[in-house]
C-alpha cells in the first residue's frame, strides 16, 4: 500500500494530473467502498478497515503454495513466514472479516508509463491456482513481473469478487482468455504487454458494465476488424480507454448508430497504431474528454470540429505527417494545458494560433511542443504571455529573426529548446531576466556561429541553475564567462562550435564533474590543460575535439564512459597504459591528430572488450600493434594511419574478424598481406595499406570470403608483385581501387565490366563507413593528390600507375560508365586507346600518359563533357587530334607531347592538307587582317550615321510641306492617346 500510494502522488510529469485522475477516483472508490476505509496514504500508509492481527488460515496456506511456484531472485517474498500472514508485504486484510482484500505484489522497480521493469526484482515461474481461496480479494496486482511467456491463466476469470486488476507488462503470451469477461464488478483492467497478448475479438468485454479503466496498449487486435469499436462501446461506464499499439487499422465512421462511451470518456489513448485514417464524426461528440493521444498514425488534414472538444487538457498529435497551416482551432481550447504537434509538416506562423490564446480568460497551457515541423516566420512575442508555461519546444523548424525579449517574462519555464533553426540577432540578460526555474535551454542556428550572438556581460550572474545546456553554431564569445561558471549542477553540456577561444578554469570542471553525464566542446578554439585527475562516474559521452587543449592525456575515469573524442588538439606524451581501467567500457576512442609519442599499449586491445572503434591516425606513435590485437572481439574500425608504426606482417598473420575498415597507411609497416583479411573478415568494407613497405601479391582467392559492400582497396606506394587477380572482379561494390606505385605486372582484368559500383550510376552511401565512420584518405586525382573523407561514397576511380602492366587496355574499360578517374600512366601498355572511351560519361581524369600506345585518339573522346585532365603524353600516337566539346577547353600542348606523329592543335605540328605557311607569317597576316577589319568598321560606322541622319532631317529641313505633315502627325498620336488615357480613368473613377 505505501508503494502504491507513493507512485499514485508522485507527480512524474506534466501528464501527471490527467494520467491520473482516472486512478485516483477508482482508487478512492475501491477503499471507500469495499475496504471501508477513512484514511487514505496517511499515518501508517494502511487504510483504517485493514486488519494487523491474524488472517484465515486457509489464505494462510494458499499464500505459501502460491510462493513455493514462484521465483523470487530478490527475495520479495521473503517476509512471508509466520502465521499472521496479513502483516506479509504486498497482502492487506479487511478489518471486519480478517479475509485478504488486497494483493499487490507489483514490482518495484516497474517503470508504468515506459513500461520497462527491472528483471532482477521481477517473480516468475508459475501462477498457482491456489490464488482461488481468496473469495474476498478486491485488489490483484501483479504488474511488472516475467512469468516468461506464460497464458494468462483462465482461473482469473473466477476471481468474481475483483474489482481491480492489473497484469501488465508480465511477459504473458497468446490470445486473452474470455473468462475475464466474468468479472462483473471489475473497475480496473490494465492488460498492457509489451508483444505476445493477442485477442480475436474483445466480446467478453460486453459483461463489463462497471469497468471504468481499460488498458490493451501493446495487445494485437488486428484480428477484430472494427468489431473492437463495437465491443468498446458496450461498456457504459468507461472513463478511460488505452490502446496504444493494438495495431488498429482505422477509425470506423459510421457502423454504430450511436457511440455509448462518449459522453463521459475522459481519456482515450490511440497512439502508436499508425492507422492511416481520418477522424470520424463521433469523435468530436467526446466533449468531456480531457486527454487525447493519437500520436504516430497517420492522420489525414486536420478538422476544424477539433473546436468542440472544449474540456481537452492534453493533446498529443505528434508523428502523424499532418500538412499544412498550424490550425487556429488550437487557440480557441482554452483548457489545453499541453500541446504536442511535434514531427508533423504544420507551416504558416505560430501567432495566429497565440493571438486565438489571446482571447481565453484564462491561459492555462504549460508545455507546447511543435519541434520538427516547418513553422516559419519570426517568433511572436505574444510568447510572453502564456504565463504558465513550462515546457516551450520549437527545434527543427523555419523560425528566423531575433530571439524576443518577452521570453524573459516566462517565469514558470522549465524548458526551452529552439535548437536547429534560422535565428540571429543578439540574445542578452533580458531574455532571461525572471527564468528562475529554467532547467534546460537549447538553441542553434542554421546560419552558423556569426548570426546569433550571446552578448551577455562578462560578470553576468543567471536567475537560473541548469541541468541542461546546449548551445551550437552561436558566438557565445571568445571568453569563458562567469555566466557560464556559474553553472555548476549542470549533467548535459554542450558549446559545440561557439567561436569560444578562453581558457576553462580546472576548478569548474571538478564541481561538474560528479554528476556530469554528456560533455561536447567540439569545435571551438578552447586552450589550456585540462584536469589531469577527474571521476565522473555518469558521463557517457566525451567530445573535447578541435580544440587547443594541451598536455598529456587526462587520466579521467568513468564507468559509464563509451565515447572518447579529443581528435584535432595539442596533446603529447604517451597513451595511458591503464586506459582499460580508467575507461573500461569505451567503444570509441579517437586520439587522432596530436602529437602523441610512444607504442599502443597491449591493454588496449585485451581488455577493452567492447572496443568497436579506434582512431590513433596522425600522431607520433611507434612501435608494433600489440601482438593480442587479432583478438580483438568486436572492432569495426582500425586506424592508426599516419604515424611511425612497424612490424613485419605474415601471410598467415591473424586478424580481427569482425573488421570494416582497415587503415595502416602511411606508417613502416612491412611483410606480406594477411590472407586472412580476405578469408574471415566478411564484413570488411575497406582496406588501406598505402605508404608502407607489403610485399607480395594480393591475397585475393576464388574462395575469399569478403563481404558485398567492400567499397575501398587501396595498396599504392608498396612493392606488392604478381598479377592484379581477376577474383578482384567479383568485388561488386568496389569503386575505389589504387594500386598505384607497386610493381605489380601481367594485364588488366578484362572482366573489369563485372565491378556493378562503377558500370552503374549510383551515389548511395555505403552502409556503414559513410554514416558511421568517415574515413579519410587521400586519393591522386584531377592530377593533384587530394584528402577526402565525407564524400568518399562519390569517388570512383582506378589507379594501376607507375607499375609494369602489359598488353592492350581492355575494351571492357569502356563500359564503366560511373567511373570518374582512370589513370593508367607509367606502364608498358601497348595497342590502342579504346574506341568507345566516350562512353565513360562521368571521366573527369584520364591519364595514359608514358605507355607504348600506338595508333589514332578516338573521336569518341570528344564527347567526354565532365573531363577536365587528360593527359595522353610520351606514346606512340599518331594522326589528327580530336576536337570539339570539352576538348576545346583542354588547349594545353603538354597534354599530347612525346607522340611525334600527332598533329593539329594544340600542337604546333600542322596535319597533312592543312596548307604548310609558315606559323610566324600567318600570325603576322592575322594580326594585319585584325587591324584592318577594326579599321573597316569605324569607317563603316561613320558613314552609316551621316546617310542616315540627313535623309531624314535634311529631308525636313529642305521640304517644307514634308516638315508640316511630319509634327501633325504626332501632335495626332499625342491627341490621341490623352483621350484614351482620360477615358479609362473617368472609367476606373465612375466603379468606384
Amino acid at each position: 500500500m505505501d508503494s502504491f500510494c507513493a507512485n499514485l502522488f508522485k507527480p512524474t510529469s506534466y501528464r501527471f494530473l490527467i494520467n491520473n485522475v482516472a486512478h485516483y477516483l477508482l482508487f478512492l472508490f475501491l477503499a471507500s467502498t469495499y475496504l471501508q476505509t477513512t484514511k487514505l496514504c496517511l499515518g501508517d500508509g494502511l487504510p483504517s478497515g485493514v486488519r494487523s492481527s491474524s488472517c484465515i488460515e486457509e489464505e494462510r496456506r494458499a499464500l505459501l503454495t502460491f510462493k513455493g511456484d514462484v521465483t523470487d531472485p530478490s527475495g520479495r517474498l521473503s517476509s512471508w513466514v509466520g502465521q499472521d500472514c496479513c502483516q506479509w508485504k504486498g497482502i492487506h486484510c479487511n478489518n471486519h472479516t480478517g479475509h485478504a482484500a488486497m494483493m499487490d505484489l507489483r514490482n518495484p522497480n516497474y517503470d508504468q508509463e515506459y513500461g520497462e521493469f527491472d528483471e532482477e526484482t521481477s517473480l516468475g515461474g508459475k501462477i498457482n491456482p491456489s490464488l482461488l481461496s481468496f473469495k474476498n480479494l478486491r485488489y490483484l496486482d501483479l504488474s511488472g513481473n516475467d512469468f516468461q511467456g506464460r497464458r494468462i491463466p483462465n482461473f482469473f476469470g473466477k476471481l468474481q469478487s475483483l474489482r481491480y486488476l492489473n497484469l501488465s507488462y508480465n511477459s504473458f503470451v497468446e490470445e486473452i482468455p474470455p473468462a475475464l469477461g466474468n468479472l462483473s464488478n471489475l473497475n480496473y483492467l490494465d492488460l498492457s504487454s509489451k508483444f505476445g497478448l493477442s485477442s480475436k475479438n474483445l466480446n467478453w468485454l460486453s459483461h463489463l458494465s462497471s469497468l471504468k479503466y481499460l488498458n490493451l496498449g501493446g495487445v494485437d487486435l488486428s484480428s477484430t476488424g472494427v468489431s473492437w469499436l463495437h465491443d468498446v462501446n458496450m461498456l457504459p461506464s468507461l472513463l478511460e480507454l488505452h490502446l496504444s499499439n493494438c495495431r488498429i487499422q482505422n477509425l470506423p465512421h459510421s457502423l454504430l448508430p450511436s457511440v455509448n462511451f462518449t459522453s463521459r470518456l475522459l481519456v482515450l489513448d490511440i497512439s502508436d497504431n499508425y492507422m492511416s485514417s481520418s477522424f470520424p464524426s463521433w469523435f468530436f461528440n467526446l466533449t468531456n474528454l480531457k486527454r487525447l493521444d493519437a500520436s504516430s498514425n497517420l492522420f489525414g488534414p486536420f478538422p476544424v470540429e477539433f473546436a468542440n472538444l472544449k474540456s481537452l487538457e492534453d493533446l498529443d498529435l505528434s508523428t502523424n505527417l499532418i500538412k499544412g497551416q498550424i490550425p487556429r482551432v488550437f487557440g480557441t481550447l482554452c483548457s489545453l494545458r499541453i500541446l504536442e504537434l511535434s514531427q508533423n509538416s504544420f507551416n504558416g506562423s505560430l501567432e495566429e494560433v497565440l493571438n486565438g490564446f489571446s482571447n481565453c480568460t484564462s491561459r492555462r497551457l504549460e508545455s507546447l511542443a511543435l519541434s520538427q515541423n516547418m513553422v516559419e516566420g519570426e517568433l511572436p512575442a505574444a510568447l510572453g504571455m502564456l504565463e504558465y508555461l513550462k515546457e516551450l519546444n520549437l527545434n527543427s523548424n523555419q523560425f528566423s529573426g531575433s530571439i524576443p525579449e518577452s521570453l524573459g517574462q516566462l517565469s514558470q519555464l522549465v524548458h526551452l529548446d529552439l535548437s536547429e533553426n534560422w535565428l540571429e540577432g543578439n540574445l542578452n540578460e533580458a531574455h532571461f531576466r525572471t527564468l528562475t526555474k529554467l532547467e534546460s535551454f537549447a538553441v542553434s542556428s542554421q546560419y552558423g556561429p556569426r548570426s546569433l550572438i550571446f552578448n551577455m556581460a562578462h560578470d553576468w550572474v543567471p536567475p537560473f541553475q541548469l541541468d541542461s545546456l546546449d548551445i551550437a553554431d552561436c558566438r557565445v564569445g571568445r571568453a569563458f564567462g562567469v555566466w557560464l561558471q556559474s553553472q555548476t549542477e549542470l549533467t548535459h553540456l554542450e558549446l559545440r562550435n561557439t567561436s569560444i577561444s578562453d581558457f576553462i578554469p580546472e576548478e569548474w570542471f571538478l564541481k561538474i564533474s560528479f554528476q556530469l553525464r554528456y560533455l561536447d566542446l567540439s569545435n571551438n578554439q578552447i586552450r589550456g590543460k585540462l584536469p589531469f585527475h577527474m571521476n565522473s562516474p555518469s558521463l557517457w559521452r566525451i567530445d573535447l575535439s578541435h580544440n587547443q587543449f594541451e598536455g598529456p592525456l587526462p587520466h579521467w575515469s568513468s564507468d559509464a564512459a563509451t565515447t572518447l573524442n579529443l581528435r584535432s588538439n595539442l596533446f603529447s606524451g604517451p597513451i595511458p597504459s591503464n586506459f582499460d581501467q580508467l575507461l573500461p567500457n569505451l567503444i570509441i576512442l579517437d586520439l587522432s591528430d596530436n602529437h602523441l609519442n610512444g607504442s599502443i599499449p597491449p591493454s588496449v586491445c585485451t581488455n577493452l572488450s567492447g572496443l568497436s572503434t579506434l582512431i590513433l591516425r596522425s600522431n607520433n606513435l611507434s612501435g608494433e600493434l600489440p601482438r593480442p590485437w587479432s583478438l580483438w572481439r568486436d572492432i569495426w574500425v582500425v586506424d592508426v594511419a599516419d604515424n611511425n608504426l612497424s612490424g613485419n606482417f605474415s601471410s598467415s598473420m591473424g586478424v580481427p574478424s569482425s573488421l570494416v575498415v582497415l587503415d595502416l597507411s602511411n606508417n613502416n609497416f612491412g611483410g606480406q598481406i594477411p590472407s586472412s583479411l580476405f578469408q574471415n573478415c566478411s564484413r570488411l568494407q575497406s582496406i588501406d595499406l598505402g605508404g608502407n613497405r607489403f610485399t607480395g601479391s594480393i591475397p585475393l582467392q576464388t574462395r575469399s570470403n569478403v563481404s558485398p559492400e567492400f567499397y575501398m582497396l587501396r595498396l599504392r606506394s608498396n612493392s606488392l608483385s604478381g598479377h592484379i587477380p581477376n577474383q578482384l572482379c567479383s568485388l561488386q561494390s568496389l569503386h575505389i581501387i589504387d594500386l598505384a606505385h607497386n610493381k605489380f605486372s601481367g594485364t588488366i582484368p578484362k572482366c573489369l565490366y563485372n565491378l556493378t559500383a562503377l558500370a552503374y550510376v549510383n551515389d548511395t552511401i555505403s552502409a556503414y563507413s559513410s554514416l558511421v565512420y568517415s574515413e579519410i584518405t587521400s586519393l591522386t586525382l584531377k592530377g593533384q593528390e587530394l584528402v577526402y573523407n565525407t564524400i568518399l561514397y562519390l569517388v570512383n576511380t582506378i589507379d594501376f600507375s607507375s607499375n609494369n602492366l602489359e598488353g592492350v587496355i581492355p575494351e571492357e574499360v569502356s563500359s564503366l560508365i560511373a567511373l570518374g578517374t582512370l589513370n593508367l600512366s607509367r606502364n608498358q601498355l601497348t595497342g590502342n586507346i579504346p574506341s568507345k572511351i566516350g562512353n565513360l560519361q562521368r571521366l573527369e581524369t584520364l591519364d595514359l600518359s608514358h605507355n607504348h600506345l600506338s595508333g589514332k585518339i578516338p573521336q569518341s573522346l570528344s564527347s567526354l563533357t565532365f573531363l577536365v585532365h587528360l593527359n595522353l603524353s610520351f606514346n606512340n600516337l599518331s594522326g589528327r587530334i580530336p576536337s570539339g566539346n570539352q576538348l576545346q577547353t583542354l588547349n594545353d600542348s603538354s597534354i599530347y607531347e612525346g607522340n611525334p606523329s600527332l598533329c593539329g592543335v594544340p600542337l604546333s605540328t600542322v596535319c597533312p592538307g592543312d596548307g604548310a605557311a609558315d606559323p610566324d607569317d600567318g600570325d603576322h597576316n592575322d594580326d594585319d587582317v585584325d587591324e584592318n577589319g577594326k579599321f573597316g568598321i569605324v569607317v563603316s560606322a561613320v558613314l552609316g550615321f551621316i546617310i542616315g541622319f540627313w535623309s531624314v532631317c535634311g529631308t525636313l529641313v529642305m521640304k517644307k510641306s514634308w516638315r508640316y505633315a511630319y509634327f501633325r502627325f504626332f501632335d495626332d498620336i499625342k491627341e490621341k492617346a490623352a483621350l484614351a488615357i482620360a477615358l479609362r480613368v473617368a472609367r476606373w473613377q465612375w466603379k468606384t
